[in-house]
């Protein structure tokens, strides 16, 4: 629901049919109170205030582990991709969402709360062009939780990469590294 112009979300732990192109196109042109609660809505506020008064918006998106953020701002980067209308649409969400799994091995890892959790912070700045067309996106990242290489707390795990590199040390592109023994400790985690 809204509270003003925050949207307050929980995350439902499964897959819902509210955030297909047929409900993208159902907000878009909407004013955020005509419509129900939703990040398409706050996507499509942001949208239109961006090409009215021709002023950069910021959409924040917080929680604890494991409420959705990551998700959300990856529908929210769909609406605008697919409301721009652009010809690189599918290029820049695809070359933004394809930079995910990397960004999750290296700064991801097993929490007690969440499988997958983010530890670290994520801006994301998508350009657009005199047509409010997408045109391109930069990601920073911020606040790495370096103290996880060296210890982590019980039942919890070091970064995806670690594990990655050790499932992979076997492999002829990854013998000149000499991961062998020296990091199969890591593996004694999962």
């Amino acid at each position: 629901s809204f509270v003003g112009i925050v949207l307050v979300a929980i995350n439902p732990y499964e897959q819902l049919p509210i955030y297909g192109e047929d409900i993208i196109n159902a907000y878009s042109g909407q004013n955020m109170g005509d419509m129900d609660p939703h990040i398409f809505a706050v996507a499509e506020e942001a949208y239109k205030q961006m090409a009215r008064d021709e002023r950069n918006q910021s959409i924040i998106v917080s929680g604890e582990s494991g409420a959705g953020k990551t998700v959300s701002a990856k529908y929210a980067m769909r609406y605008f991709a697919t409301v721009s209308g652009s010809a690189s649409e599918a290029n820049v969400e695809e070359k933004v969402l394809a930079s995910n799994p990397i960004m999750e091995s290296i700064g991801n890892a097993k929490t007690t709360r969440n499988d997958n959790s983010s530890r670290f912070g994520k801006y994301i700045e998508i350009g657009f062009d005199k047509r409010y067309r997408i045109i391109g996106a930069n990601m920073r990242t911020y606040l790495l939780e370096k103290s996880r290489v060296v210890f982590q707390a019980e039942e919890e795990r070091n970064y995806h990469i670690f594990y990655q590199l050790c499932a992979s040390a076997a492999l002829p592109e990854f013998k000149t590294l000499r991961l062998g023994m020296k990091f199969m400790f890591i593996l004694l985690c999962s």
